[in-house]
């Protein structure tokens, strides 16, 4: 069930991002974004844990990748409806 991840958990912080970037605010503020919509993208009645699964996957993916202060957002709903829509826990086990 959705509601029982705390999106606050997983949002990314400056710190996070200050060994990686020259404006971490923005960085954070950035991925923080996917991660929301990752969340509110995902099904009311998805499984916590493949939502948590869903959202790590997303920190690995966008926390060091050097798009993620040019990306736009219709470019990230692509991305986000895509990985929703495709995503397989068995060929994503970390």
């Amino acid at each position: 069930m959705k509601n029982m991840v705390d999106i606050q958990v997983v949002l990314a912080t400056w710190q996070d991002m200050e060994d990686i970037y020259e404006d971490p605010q923005e960085a954070a503020e950035c991925l923080n974004t996917i991660l929301h919509l990752v969340y509110d993208r995902a099904e009311d009645d998805i499984e916590t844990a493949r939502l948590e699964r869903l959202l790590a996957h997303t920190w690995s993916i966008w926390h060091q990748d050097d798009n993620l202060l040019y990306v736009n957002e219709d470019d990230l709903l692509d991305w986000v409806d895509h990985l929703v829509a495709t995503w397989d826990d068995a060929d994503n086990l970390d």
